[in-house]
């Protein structure tokens, strides 16, 4: 039995965002978490959540004018989908997903999982207890060439700044990559590092893309603007608008400073740079591209 602890829950206090988003635009990364009697969580968790359910979810979306979602496996779940599956049946048009699986998962499964609307694998390198911090570049290959005919994506929660050679790592790989929170480095260690230069090489050859998400994650700030995030952004945007997205990170899962109101977070947006005519590539179009919404 784990006894890792509560996580503060999301705020739950709904309101709109100070503009309009887009016609169709996408949550490029949320989590359903529960109910947790009907879907257990992984003895190997590192945190604990409250229930975050699709119903609230949805009333979150609907405040802040968002009409579809991808739900990504969070690391509670291990390789047991079940909740993420469930949460994806209930709307083929609107939602898909990124399923954490098995190397040896087979064709079959594949195409089960593609036919519920999963569109990508998600590998956690930090966020599990057992988790060591080291690119399981070969297991990785080996799950990318099982899910290239699919036109899947490999979604990778790692600090990028750990991997100087990333570029040269991922050379050859055989399908795109994903990475959240801006490449998940501390933003006190600047946007020289050779890590972080090594993502904007690859999103400039159309090899990867990065997710505006969880600015609280990178940040020396405690609550909001997150000012140093910023920078981030303004780079990113500059390098490769084509190749990014947006997601809100609800439920917000272990934020250990102040929990930001999810409309607020939206009005980052501007903060970084996106303008109106930004809005629709990285909130619709993108999102559109990579997750194969029809």
């Amino acid at each position: 039995m784990s006894t890792a602890p509560y996580c503060a829950p999301p705020d739950s206090h709904l309101k709109k965002p100070l503009f309009q988003m887009p016609s169709g635009a996408v949550d490029c990364h949320a989590h359903i978490c529960g109910p947790v009697n009907a879907f257990p969580y992984s003895d190997k968790r590192i945190y604990t959540p409250h229930d975050a359910l699709l119903p609230n979810y949805w009333a979150l979306l609907k405040s802040l004018g968002v009409e579809r979602a991808v739900l990504v496996q969070p690391s509670i779940y291990a390789e047991d989908n079940s909740a993420l599956i469930d949460a994806l049946k209930t709307d083929s048009v609107h939602l898909r997903g990124v399923a954490v699986v098995n190397e040896d998962i087979t064709e079959n499964e594949i195409d089960q999982l593609h036919r519920v609307g999963v569109r990508g694998i998600r590998c956690n390198i930090v966020d599990l207890a057992d988790a060591k911090g080291e690119l399981p570049l070969n297991t990785l290959k080996k799950l990318a060439q099982k899910i290239a005919p699919w036109r899947w994506h490999i979604e990778l929660l790692m600090h990028i700044n750990e991997f100087p050679d990333i570029a040269k790592l991922m050379r050859d790989f055989p399908v795109e990559i994903v990475l959240g929170h801006f490449g998940y480095q501390p933003c006190r260690l600047g946007i020289d590092t050779d890590g972080f230069q090594g993502l904007l090489s690859m999103m400039r050859e159309g090899r990867a893309w990065v997710k505006f998400t969880g600015p609280y994650r990178i940040s020396n700030e405690v609550s909001l603007p997150y000012g140093d995030v910023d920078g981030f952004a303004h780079r990113l945007i500059e390098n490769s608008p084509q190749q990014i997205v947006w997601g809100t990170d609800w439920p917000h899962v272990m934020v250990k400073n102040a929990m930001p109101n999810d409309a607020d977070l939206c009005d980052l947006l501007t903060n970084w740079g996106v303008t109106d005519t930004l809005k629709n590539l990285i909130l619709v179009e993108n999102p559109e591209r990579l997750y194969q919404f029809n």
